[in-house]
């Protein structure tokens, strides 16, 4: 067959050179960000009639901002556009570490592959694709979340909450009339408005009227894994008997995110599905932090739960996020449509980053993901010994690690974050009881050299604060 007019533009030899060039320059630029740097006065020439620089303003804005619409942010972040690996630079001109990756969305800073794969985006007739009309790289995109999955279908959408959304209309329209829906205490499903009512987290729901049913099980508790186990059953079986028949689904974080980094173990989810299984209730697991982020791309095939998941959705790492589910669980005609799926760019990148983490090496007891897991381990251990009151841990699975900072004081916690941020080190927060420091790396290009290098600040700072 004859290649495609848009192929014949790609392989013309004038728009290789072009791109080649472009990605040459762009890479002599970004070798300028080698390390952590401060904020120079130098770096701060333009300033208002306050004598107060103006990218100083615009991170004050954005606060403010942010604050006015109803949310509020932790950190005034406001970066260049530049970064390069595990480094980013900040609009005011500092450098810092960057170990919460959009917490979680970042697979890399700078990545020449990635930036190609926008590149080539831009060039495409449509910076957004939909169900009605979207171009080849699309049908790729899902190939590489079937075959990786082990599912028959895949749709595709623009957010986590979406995907979420998605996978719980499918199931209803199978399950029904059931209309009731089982989730974890503690879990957190996202902020639209039937996730939000399913997230453990009253302030997300206040003042919002209550559309659907949501009964909670306690999660799994590793200090007392037998109990907790013939616990969590129980309270199961006894919603199950008090409303037979009317729950249809299940929403299962294998790893709680939000609520600290707080794991299951296999047993535990296997008495839980075992259970579901019997009473005919749909198993969702949501994927959307936990995706590529263990020893395996999916953290279900992780636990070896395969013939107990229904649906899966995932995003984050993926960029593009997916509903992934078997043909038994097909919608009917007219259920699932979006204008938008994603944008080319997106959908773009996230063939590169799939194709990257199947095949370079990530997964298995030896790969990428286990190799930087055992060196954040290593630290925090030894912090662990060394500042007793302030270092408890590490938790998490694989690359999703976190400790308990100042025995969970949530105060004390927030304030060392923003003064980490001030160091040089972008982390995050989590936990709902207990405050704790998290940190998810850019696993495609953070190196065990910046892992030992943020540690070496934060111990400093550790002295003193």
């Amino acid at each position: 067959m004859e290649p495609s007019i848009f192929d014949q533009f790609q392989n013309d030899s004038r728009v290789i050179d072009a791109k080649n060039i472009l990605l040459t320059v762009y890479s002599e630029y970004q070798q300028k960000l080698t390390e952590k740097r401060p904020l120079s006065g130098s770096l701060n020439t333009s300033k208002t009639k306050d004598n107060v620089s103006e990218t100083s303003c615009l991170s004050q804005e954005i606060t403010s901002l942010e604050l006015r619409k109803g949310g509020g942010t932790i950190l005034p972040y406001l970066g260049s556009g530049m970064g390069s690996g595990s480094l980013v630079e900040m609009s005011d001109g500092r450098v810092v570490y960057d170990f919460i990756s959009g917490i979680g969305a970042h697979f890399s800073h700078g990545d020449s592959k990635i930036v190609k794969a926008n590149l080539d985006a831009s060039f495409q007739d449509v910076v957004n694709q939909g169900n009605l009309q979207q171009n080849k790289g699309v049908v790729e995109l899902m190939e590489l979340l079937c075959e990786t999955s082990g599912f028959d279908h895949c749709f595709l959408t623009t957010s986590g909450a979406m995907a979420a959304e998605n996978a719980l209309k499918i199931m209803f329209q199978k399950k029904f009339p059931a209309h009731r829906i089982l989730a974890f205490e503690g879990c957190f499903m996202g902020r639209t408005y039937l996730m939000s009512q399913i997230t453990d987290k009253p302030d997300f729901r206040e003042g919002i009227p209550t559309q659907v049913s949501v009964d909670y099980i306690p999660f799994y508790d590793e200090n007392n894994a037998v109990e907790s186990t013939r616990r969590s059953v129980e309270i199961l079986k006894t919603y199950l008997t008090r409303y037979p028949g009317q729950y249809a689904v299940m929403c299962l974080e294998l790893i709680q995110g939000e609520a600290g980094y707080y794991s299951g173990s296999r047993d535990f989810f296997e008495a839980i599905m075992s259970e579901l299984k019997a009473h005919n209730v749909g198993i969702l697991v949501d994927e959307i932090q936990t995706f590529g982020r263990t020893g395996s791309f999916y953290a279900f095939q992780e636990f070896g739960l395969e013939e107990f998941v229904d649906v899966v959705t995932v995003g984050k790492l993926s960029q593009t996020c997916a509903t992934l589910f078997n043909k038994d669980f097909s919608p009917k005609p007219g259920l699932l449509s979006q204008t938008f799926t994603s944008a080319t760019s997106v959908i773009e990148s996230s063939k590169v980053i799939l194709k990257e983490m199947r095949d370079g090496g990530y997964f298995g007891s030896q790969g990428k993901n286990m190799r930087i897991r055992e060196c954040f381990v290593r630290h925090l251990k030894r912090l662990s010994t060394i500042f007793p009151e302030k270092v408890e841990g590490p938790f998490g699975v694989g690359i999703m690690i976190a400790f308990t900072s100042f025995g969970g004081d949530k105060d004390k916690t927030i304030a060392f974050v923003k003064h980490l941020f001030n160091k040089g080190i972008l982390c995050f927060v989590a936990g709902r009881k207990v405050a704790r420091i998290r940190f998810l790396v850019p696993i495609g290009s953070v190196t065990e050299q910046d892992i030992d290098n943020v540690f070496l600040i934060l111990e400093q700072e550790l002295i003193g604060f």
